[in-house]
């Protein structure tokens, strides 16, 4: 289902999935889209995540550039001229989230979440990927006494030399944290995923920090060339195990 959310600069769409079977009250968990926004792979894996006993929130973070439908990318991403074509497309509206704009609405992603019927009191959960990656871990970093977990996924510019960068933040974090990083990847090479892990370390953080071997950019996405299979169920499993152990302990 879809919801309205109140953001920094106006109504932001969000999906919400919840566990096909069973009631009560769950953890919450963030889920950050990659730059291809929400579409039915995204909301694939949102399920997947919420029939393992969670409440996730998926919000359209580029809320200010059109809704879902707007946004939703019209190339067959299957092939990598049509992922070509949707990235030149999106990629644009990355560079115009900037951190400015995207902590106050993290602030409201978080207040949506936990005010949901059937979120669980207590600590939460957040996962991204490709630049969502970077969304999750500001969300760790600006909100430690409630997120204690965080997932990042063929994230990009995770550790850079920009004022801003993401790792910079780790030392306010609590959560636990796993990487998979895309083998080969220009946006997160081996420089950036030392750097991050070292940043890691300096935090007292509990971390997994590793890459995914023959695994590329954007490994997870199903309906994109970059799929890759068995990288793809190796980050749920380690998701699944990171969520369960800190938010159902």
């Amino acid at each position: 289902m879809l919801i309205d959310v109140p953001a920094a600069n106006g109504t932001a769409e969000a999906l919400i999935t919840r566990p096909t079977d069973g009631t009560g009250d769950y953890p919450g968990v963030v889920f950050y889209m990659d730059a291809f926004g929400i579409r039915p792979r995204i909301q694939e894996m949102a399920q997947r995540i919420a029939d393992w006993g969670y409440v996730v929130l998926v919000p359209n973070v580029f809320y200010r550039e059109g809704t879902i439908a707007d946004l939703a990318p019209t190339a067959d991403m299957s092939t990598q001229e049509g992922r070509e074509a949707a990235g030149k497309a999106a990629f644009p509206r990355v560079g115009r989230l900037t951190s400015e704009k995207a902590l106050p609405d993290i602030r409201s992603w978080v207040a949506a979440l936990t005010g949901l019927d059937g979120v669980a009191p207590g600590p939460i959960g957040t996962t991204g990927y490709c630049m969502g990656a970077r969304l999750a871990v500001r969300t760790a970093n600006s909100h430690p006494e409630l997120v204690a977990a965080c997932g990042g996924f063929h994230g990009g510019g995770l550790a850079t030399d920009a004022p801003d960068s993401p790792h910079l933040g780790l030392n306010s974090a609590r959560a636990r944290f796993v990487f998979g990083h895309a083998d080969h990847d220009p946006s997160m090479g081996p420089d950036a995923v030392a750097r991050l892990g070292a940043a890691l370390d300096e935090a007292g953080l509990e971390a997994s920090n590793v890459v995914y071997a023959g695994a590329p950019h954007g490994y997870t996405m199903a309906d994109t060339s970059a799929y890759h299979h068995e990288a793809t169920e190796r980050h749920f499993a380690e998701l699944r195990a990171l969520l369960d152990s800190t938010l159902k302990g």
